[in-house]
């Protein structure tokens, strides 16, 4: 499907709008977001989606010349919105470790999730036209794909639970070595001026983390979104989409966490699920319906959501006491 180039710049203004909404009123000031704000703007972002999507079915958005094609492309944005969705759901778990290991004062968070947000948009962008350039020149690629998320969902299942190590992650390490840093926090700057001498605080450089961290993620994202299809208005704007609700989503579930401990077996099995049936569409030139993908989508998140909340955590042995 070749789109008009105007449909994805309205969609940037779009984007814009909302990002000045979240940033330039809701936000202004520093504070720390309380879960009702959280779960408010949350919905905002997520009911705002799904106002998009239904636009994408009754043939509003995207340029689509038949009803057939506009459902279609319907149901593709709605598997890769949730797919998304939920693979940024697992990835708030890291951005909540790398908080905490760098002791980032809640009210400054906000503005770091905000500038990765915009990042994001940019690299994200950047990946998913590249990837479709080179499947569009090059059909193995999409081989390459489907193992990169088989092996993926395969370490996400075996891994063992993830801690943040700055000193490996090469863009941080140079950052560090190019810029001379202040000891402590000064407000929200990422800034600061000591003595006449420009430094930058700790809190660009967790910037910086989050940002070279997202690039990671998306490497696992954006192939799995292909899976589902290959039109660049849907894989592009079910992306951004997920992205924008990812700042609300991580202060609303910054306390409940911990409780959804399957989540990530879910994931693992999704991105197995996907890996797989883009190399059986490949090699078998068969398309498995968008209804029964987006059915296992969802019946996967439900299940590893339903089995943390209702399966009880183990607790760990306790030592017999001495009498």
């Amino acid at each position: 499907m070749q789109h008009s180039p105007l449909w994805l710049v309205g969609f940037g203004v779009f984007v814009l709008l909302m990002l000045v909404l979240d940033l330039g009123f809701f936000n202004r000031r520093a504070h720390t977001i309380k879960l009702r704000e959280a779960l408010l703007w949350s919905g905002f972002v997520v009911g705002t989606a799904l106002v998009f999507n239904l636009g994408i079915w009754l043939g509003w958005f995207g340029g689509y010349e038949t009803h057939e094609r506009a459902r279609a492309a319907a149901q593709e944005f709605l598997a890769g919105y949730l797919m998304e969705y939920s693979l940024s759901v697992d990835n708030l778990f890291v951005f909540a470790l790398i908080f905490t290991y760098f002791a980032v004062p809640a009210a400054y968070q906000h503005r770091v999730l905000y500038l990765g947000i915009l990042g994001a948009l940019v690299f994200r962008g950047i990946f998913i036209f590249a990837g479709l350039a080179l499947v569009a020149k090059f059909s193995w690629m999409m081989y390459v794909f489907g193992a990169l998320l088989i092996v993926t969902g395969i370490k996400l299942a075996v891994s063992k639970e993830k801690e943040i190590q700055p000193e490996r992650n090469p863009v941080f390490r140079l950052a560090r070595w190019l810029l001379p840093v202040s000891a402590d926090y000064v407000g929200g700057r990422f800034v600061t001026r000591v003595n006449g001498r420009l430094l930058a605080t700790p809190l660009l450089l967790v910037l910086v983390f989050v940002e070279t961290t997202d690039v990671v993620f998306a490497a696992d994202s954006i192939p799995a979104v292909f899976g589902i299809t290959q039109d660049p208005f849907i894989v592009y704007t079910s992306n951004v989409f997920a992205i924008l609700g990812l700042r609300a989503l991580y202060f609303a579930l910054a306390s409940v966490m911990r409780m959804f401990r399957y989540l990530s077996i879910g994931l693992s099995i999704l991105l197995v699920f996907i890996g797989c049936k883009m190399l059986v569409q490949e090699a078998l030139h068969y398309k498995l319906d968008i209804r029964i993908s987006l059915g296992v989508i969802a019946l996967i998140l439900v299940a590893s959501i339903l089995a943390s909340v209702l399966i009880p955590a183990r607790k760990p042995p306790q030592p017999d006491a001495k009498a």
